[in-house]
């Protein structure tokens, strides 16, 4: 891969000398390399034609929110491949901060910018997402299947409750998302608690704004998002909160059980650490 890397530096950025790349943070959708220590070099594994549409869309969010994200350097479609300065701080799944709730306030502002923006506008740069919480249900019931023996025996009843009720009603309205709000992709100064980027737009889509309150209940916790919605714009009612009480849990099985397969272990030991508060909250 360092070879691919070298060869995309210099046709982009000629006299870059490449001291080292390491991997940072693989996902399922992407493998992402850090360069010298500075340059978030990324490659968009399932579906490369994607770039084009990112780079348009970063420039976009970069005007609507107060949050830094990121600024693409170059990016190589054909390779398909987006190039970024690092942004400060480290991801909150792997460094988690002594003090969550001061990330509530720019969180809560973070989304009501994004909600609030014109959905027109913004479909032309980030699709649709309508995956239908019937759907949703039955893939977390085959992944608990996969799952259930790794789950504590005084938990299980939790997750059963769930994967055996009815799921919500489908939302009324659609608005702009970053659609994955996860731990991960939310940077921060650990010394100071400080947001101070949000990664990873490939998931971005007009979708139900619930899906970006349930990665922050999951990974942390339902006081922090009590103070997210403390200071979010936009409307959050019962069935807003239910919604995301739904997506949050089926989240959870979806993480355990690719924490439990092909995944990093942290994805696995992060959703049992958060599992009693996201099916209780």
């Amino acid at each position: 891969m360092i070879g691919d890397i070298r060869a995309l530096l210099a046709r982009h950025l000629p006299g870059y000398e490449v001291h080292t790349a390491v991997p940072s943070g693989d996902g399922l959708d992407n493998t992402v390399h850090l360069v010298n220590g500075e340059l978030i070099v990324r490659a968009r594994v399932s579906d490369p034609g994607s770039v084009r549409r990112e780079v348009a869309l970063l420039a976009v969010v970069k005007d609507l929110v107060a949050v830094r994200v990121p600024e693409v350097l170059f990016a190589d479609e054909r390779a398909g491949v987006i190039a970024y300065h690092a942004l400060p701080g480290l991801p909150l799944d792997q460094h988690p901060v002594p003090d969550p709730k001061r990330l509530a306030e720019p969180l809560g502002g973070l989304l009501s910018a994004l909600h609030a923006a014109p959905v027109e506008r913004m479909r032309e740069l980030a699709p649709p997402d309508l995956y239908p919480a019937p759907t949703l249900l039955h893939d977390a019931q085959l992944d608990y299947r996969d799952v259930e023996r790794h789950v504590p025996a005084g938990q299980r009843p939790l997750v059963e409750r769930f994967l055996a009720a009815e799921p919500p009603p489908e939302p009324s309205t659609l608005r702009f998302c970053h659609n994955d709000l996860g731990a991960e992709h939310l940077l921060a100064d650990a010394a100071t608690s400080t947001l101070t980027g949000v990664i990873d737009w490939t998931d971005a889509a007009v979708t139900d704004p619930a899906h970006d309150f349930a990665k922050i209940l999951r990974d942390l916790g339902p006081e922090v998002l009590d103070l997210v919605l403390a200071s979010y714009d936009g409307p959050f009612d019962g069935e807003d909160r239910r919604r995301a009480l739904f997506y949050a849990r089926c989240a959870l099985i979806e993480d355990l059980a690719y924490g439990l397969s092909t995944g990093p272990a942290r994805y696995a030991e992060a959703a049992l650490a958060h599992l009693e508060w996201t099916f209780t909250g």
